[in-house]
């Protein structure tokens, strides 16, 4: 029963030789995206992200793509690890090829934020591991030296990112720098070291990376912002190469932002019933009133112990009866992230070897109360059988996947199967207390109504005329906040930075919706062709087995696999 991607250990593969050859060349080119994914060998620097590092991983990418063209498929993992490098690859150099590298400027997920959360992702267990945390702390003013070397020649092209991502990307270096009496972000770590031999090494270090934040947020707020475009949105070129990095696929950005509306309005119908379960001849709000006060906990403390009693049930839950967990992801370890302006929460995987543990990450944002009726959903998400499961399986795979699957993904991909996760938890009958069910119904319109707003406010499309007498014909910023607070029923404290993140991170917030539509396809037309021979717990781990994927091979390479059934 178990999943058939096969590959025969000790034969000699040349397509996964040369995935494996790539992220080491990659790694060593940019070694935040090491620590992030998981590949050891990295953590004491941080990279060159300026012209000539920029130049080198596109080189390096052409080269690999060449090599790639001459290289035979021997077999079916053979075809899943070539088609995945290839897809990924030629979506990366369209990127590099128009210059987004010289006006990737975005607060939420940017680089500064990736930056600043790799250095706390290094193993520290002992003294070797908090000198790599020293050596990427004392290389952040390099690193983001080159950065700003990178948007200075940008803006020399024309080539620049909105103004809004600017000033927002300078408040969250100006918080990270610790500036206006605030605790800078790395204090709390070089805390936690004690009184070691290294102390005095990691307080200068990090005194450092501070400065360079700082250094950051004058530089983007005085000489970056005033030189920015005032458009939010990217235009149809730019957003048909960022729609094609977040998806792996061709997408019709109209039929989509049809589709995102027509699932808005069938969610909303279902929050509405749901809501008058809980409380008949109750509204929507009323409903949600009345579970803030009942269903929550005071406290990060309590938040976060809370939050890993959630993802420890889940697991109890599901390994051995829905799925086969490997040992090592057993654990997911929840982290408080620091308040650095966005809301949102994340998970990164754990490393190659198991050592470092899958994280969730989770926003504070300056609360001390905390609903919690609506995370459960969240919980599955990003923990199981959502991120976690999916992510720390290919990262332990071994040679059953190549290395390029097992650390790299595909935002339709993953996050489609973390929103079919939420989906498949509610089919499970998992969200059993008051208001669990309606939270799951709010992040999936929260995730329709993103489709919408990300790909009406970049491509500038009409309002549909049903919705013109509430928020006008075209869309704005300020006219997304409005569709985020009514629609989405976002809280307040996450609305501005949920659109923010949208605006700088073009058609990656379309990931979730439209890759759980491709993950629905995928297992109605498994039972459609497979009948009574159609088996949920088989289907799963071989869709997993297969690794990431661009939603236009996936279906097909999954298709491939059942019809060996």
């Amino acid at each position: 029963m178990g999943p058939v991607v096969v590959r025969v250990v000790g034969v000699p593969s040349p397509i996964f030789d040369l995935c494996d050859e790539y992220v080491t060349s990659y790694a060593a080119l940019h070694p935040v995206f090491a620590t992030m994914r998981g590949v050891p060998g990295y953590d004491g620097e941080a990279g060159d992200f300026g012209p000539e590092g920029a130049g080198a991983r596109a080189t390096l990418i052409r080269t690999t793509l060449r090599r790639l063209d001459v290289l035979e498929p021997v077999g079916d993992a053979d075809r899943i690890a070539a088609a995945h490098l290839r897809e990924r690859l030629s979506a990366d150099l369209a990127w590099y090829d128009a210059g987004e590298w010289m006006r990737d400027v975005r607060a939420s997920f940017g680089l500064v934020q990736s930056l600043r959360d790799s250095v706390d992702m290094i193993a520290h267990r002992d003294d070797d591991g908090w000198r790599l945390v020293a050596g990427r702390l004392r290389d952040v003013p390099r690193a983001l030296g080159t950065w700003r070397d990178a948007l200075r020649e940008g803006l020399a092209r024309g080539l620049v990112a909105s103004r809004r991502q600017a000033l927002d990307a300078a408040i969250q270096a100006d918080t990270y720098a610790g500036t206006g009496g605030r605790t800078p972000t790395h204090a709390a770590l070089v805390a936690s070291y004690g009184d070691g031999p290294l102390r005095a090494e990691l307080e200068d270090a990090a005194r450092l990376a501070h400065g360079a934040y700082q250094e950051t947020a004058r530089f983007l707020r005085d000489r970056y912002a005033p030189q920015a475009t005032e458009r939010d949105g990217v235009g149809a070129d730019r957003y048909r190469i960022w729609s094609r990095m977040a998806l792996g696929a061709d997408v019709d950005p109209v039929e989509a932002y049809e589709w995102g509306w027509a699932e808005l309005y069938r969610l909303e119908e279902q929050m509405v019933a749901e809501a008058a379960a809980i409380r008949t001849g109750a509204t929507l709000d009323e409903v949600e009133a009345l579970l803030d006060g009942s269903e929550y906990v005071d406290g990060p403390d309590a938040y976060r112990a809370w939050l890993q009693d959630q993802h420890d049930r889940a697991i109890e839950r599901l390994d051995g009866v829905h799925f086969d967990l490997d040992p090592a992801l057993r654990r997911v370890e929840v982290v408080l992230a620091p308040d650095s302006g966005t809301a949102g929460v994340y998970y990164t995987g754990p490393t190659e070897d198991g050592t470092r543990p899958g994280r969730t990450w989770w926003s504070v944002a300056g609360r001390q109360r905390f609903t919690i009726w609506e995370e459960l959903t969240t919980v599955f998400h990003e923990g199981v059988p959502g991120h976690h499961l999916q992510v720390g399986t290919a990262r332990l795979a071994g040679d059953s996947l190549s290395r390029f699957s097992r650390v790299t993904g595909v935002s339709g991909h993953s996050e489609g199967w973390a929103l079919y996760a939420e989906r498949f938890a509610d089919e499970l009958g998992w969200y059993t207390r008051p208001g669990q069910r309606l939270g799951m119904l709010k992040a999936q319109a929260m995730r329709a109504a993103r489709v919408i707003i990300d790909i009406g406010l970049h491509l500038d499309l009409p309002m549909p005329e049903r919705e013109v007498p509430r928020y006008g014909s075209r869309w704005t910023f300020e006219v997304a906040e409005r569709v985020m607070r009514e629609r989405a029923r976002e809280a307040e404290h996450r609305v501005y930075s949920e659109v923010s993140r949208y605006c700088g991170w073009p058609a990656q917030a379309t990931a979730y919706k439209l890759g759980e539509r491709a993950w629905l396809a995928a297992r109605e037309a498994a039972r459609r062709d497979l009948g009574d021979r159609f088996d949920l717990r088989r289907w799963h781990s071989e869709a997993l087995a297969i690794g990431p994927a661009g939603l236009s091979t996936f279906a097909d390479a999954l298709a491939a696999r059942t019809a060996a059934w």
